[in-house]
């Protein structure tokens, strides 16, 4: 799957806020290895930096373009491409930060236990992902895609991003191997200018991308026109210009 980092930053206010929040839920320790696992364009590792400043920082990221654009943000900061999915350094770390990337991997009841295994004592797990599959933007998503010319073509994206664990589930997934363990959810609400376009560029950075790939620069456009049509009963436009965005987020912190 590919990754635009200008398409990605172009709501780097809102996509940088819930890091945001989820580093101020870090617990106080004195880190000396910090990083950062699916860094994107670096604007979640540039939070990290500033908090932790005598640290080690380092992103990692599956995407060529995100680290081209990391490494051009934080030229003093150490990034490699690497597949997350089989990312297996020992550790240990301080802190395994990790901003909207695993919702694309599955299995997090061996995944999480396996990270805090990485942790030093007293350090810190922490995870933000979109817990928004069953919103309009990803119901569209799959609707437009299994009704179109391009549904043999998109049969199987669907099933690409993990369904989220409730909060209980998470909390028993790492009590066992955690001294302290923080979940709790946060639905955003982002005011967005332009109308329902705007959420669909919103997402041309972001969930979009597993749908897209796969078309002709004029299935995309079909795919795309489709798609602004069906999001239109759900985001109606406010006086302003602009639209409401919910976005909902699952957040978890686990302390060794």
């Amino acid at each position: 799957m590919s990754w635009s980092a200008k398409q990605y930053v172009a709501f780097e206010d809102e996509r940088t806020r819930p890091a945001r929040d989820l580093l101020a839920a870090i617990p106080a320790v004195d880190a000396r290895s910090v990083i950062d696992v699916g860094c994107g364009p670096g604007n979640s590792t540039q939070l990290l930096v500033e908090r932790f400043p005598g640290a080690m920082v380092r992103g990692l990221d599956s995407s060529g373009d995100m680290i081209e654009a990391a490494r051009k943000r934080l030229p003093q900061v150490r990034f490699d491409q690497a597949d997350i999915a089989n990312w297996n350094e020992a550790g240990p770390f301080d802190v395994i930060f990790a901003n909207a990337v695993f919702q694309w991997l599955p299995d997090h009841a061996t995944l999480l236990p396996a990270l805090v295994d990485k942790l030093a004592p007293g350090g810190s797990l922490a995870i933000q992902m979109p817990d928004n599959l069953e919103q309009p933007p990803h119901r569209m998503m799959r609707e437009v895609a299994a009704q179109g010319p391009w549904a043999d073509k998109l049969a199987h994206i669907a099933g690409q991003r993990t369904a989220l664990d409730d909060a209980t589930n998470y909390y028993q997934i790492l009590c066992g191997c955690s001294a302290r363990v923080d979940v709790w959810r946060t639905t955003y609400h982002h005011p967005l200018k332009g109308g329902p376009a705007a959420v669909v560029e919103w997402f041309k950075g972001s969930g979009l991308r597993p749908f897209l790939d796969p078309l002709n620069e004029t299935e995309k456009n079909q795919y795309l026109a489709q798609y602004l049509e069906a999001l239109k009963p759900y985001f109606p436009v406010m006086a302003d210009g602009s639209v409401l965005l919910p976005f909902p987020r699952m957040f978890i912190v686990a302390t060794r």
